[in-house]
């Protein structure tokens, strides 16, 4: 009896001590009605705002949700006008990093309004649903191949790609010229190797043909669509040989024999600044021997119902009506597939001259090589005629 009554007087005791405490604990009391903390009010200013800014989110929501892709796709390109100063304010190379890492995952808009059917055109029997490509030199390793795809361009061209992994020139290796719209770099062929970049591409070329297997909205009847071996647009890829290498046509053959697989055309690069002796290979014996080699080596590979790729040598802006003659008559003379007018300058016209910046080694591109890059354009189509040119 004792002890019952012992433990009835502790709970009396509890149960008033927890009542009269103003502690989270007291909802559980049949008095904690009376004891526990009101809790305040918003003024009406407060609950007009809340309710204004609800309303809005909720609005906008539905509005957007309503919205037709095209116009939603529009909106998204003109926010990233936005971001554009906050890169500007980078090294040049970090927000090059930056960018292509935003592009492979997928962090840019995506197109979705299509091309007008009059951009349309077809190439080596490759169709392109605009003539705007993205040149080699910003997706060197075939990193975001796809998100660069998605924003629109008719064509994204990977490399250079050089066949052993190596660095580079040393850093600082890009510089800005902000006045002129012009970019000065000496990055030297810094690439990951065509081992890392063919199973980069072998991967993306078997996810975009499971894709295609497993889609219903395809059918046979359908007209072929604009696209390639990299889905929506055509695959480019650049080939460039290594710094240390003296048999530079060694090392294109194995670029073609590794990566062509995997392009709807392929680019001989002999054109960069920043790699010694490599302008040299634009002679036309250097040149006649070089393009026998790699197209004897791209001929030898088994190839389907479309054939093996075609076959483009890329030129520099800095050569004499000589070489430009002698470039037109290995072309001519071995029915190269085309020409890629141009690689960067080592001139440095005006107003470049003028601009601190412009001491520094390297290729110039940009604004300040649009006159130079045309006028090669022109000479080249009336030394070729019936060689495809790409500006």
């Amino acid at each position: 009896m004792a002890a019952r009554a012992s433990r009835k007087l502790l709970r009396d005791f509890l149960f008033r001590r927890a009542c009269t405490t103003p502690i989270a604990s007291a909802r559980h009391c049949s008095s904690a009605a009376e004891t526990a903390p009101k809790i305040p009010h918003f003024s009406k200013k407060g609950r007009l705002l809340t309710g204004t800014f609800l309303g809005l989110v909720i609005g906008g929501g539905a509005y957007v949700s309503t919205v037709d892709e095209a116009t939603f796709c529009g909106w998204l390109f003109s926010a990233t006008k936005l971001v554009n100063p906050f890169f500007a304010l980078l090294d040049p190379e970090v927000a090059h990093r930056l960018g292509v890492s935003a592009a492979a995952r997928g962090w840019v808009p995506r197109e979705k309004r299509p091309d007008p059917s009059n951009l349309g055109l077809e190439v080596w029997g490759r169709k392109f649903s605009n003539p705007v490509g993205l040149a080699a030199g910003f997706d060197k390793n075939a990193e975001a191949v796809d998100g660069l795809l998605g924003l629109g361009f008719g064509f994204v061209e990977i490399g250079s790609v050089t066949p052993v992994p190596q660095e580079g020139n040393p850093k600082p290796r890009i510089f800005r010229l902000r006045e002129e719209g012009a970019i000065i770099n000496r990055c030297g062929f810094n690439s990951e190797g065509i081992v890392a970049v063919a199973k980069r591409l072998g991967a993306q070329h078997g996810k975009r043909k499971l894709d295609e297997t497993t889609s219903t909205s395809s059918s046979s009847g359908e007209e072929v669509k604009p696209g390639g071996k990299a889905g929506p647009g055509i695959l480019g890829v650049n080939l460039g040989k290594n710094k240390t290498s003296e048999d530079a046509s060694s090392d294109y053959v194995q670029g073609v024999h590794t990566l062509s697989q995997y392009a709807d055309y392929l680019v001989i690069n002999v054109s960069s600044p920043n790699t010694p002796g490599l302008r040299m290979l634009q002679g036309r014996k250097q040149l006649k021997d070089l393009v026998k080699r790699v197209q004897a080596a791209r001929d030898e590979m088994q190839w389907g119902e479309e054939g093996p790729p075609p076959l483009l040598v890329k030129i520099a802006p800095d050569l004499s009506k000589e070489d430009l003659e002698d470039i037109a008559a290995v072309a001519l003379a071995l029915r190269l597939d085309g020409l890629v007018i141009s690689n960067t300058t080592v001139s440095r016209p005006d107003p470049v001259s003028t601009n601190p910046v412009a001491s520094e080694a390297g290729g110039l591109s940009g604004k300040p090589l649009f006159n130079t890059s045309t006028s090669l354009l022109k000479d080249m189509y009336i030394l070729t005629r019936s060689v495809t040119l790409l500006i």
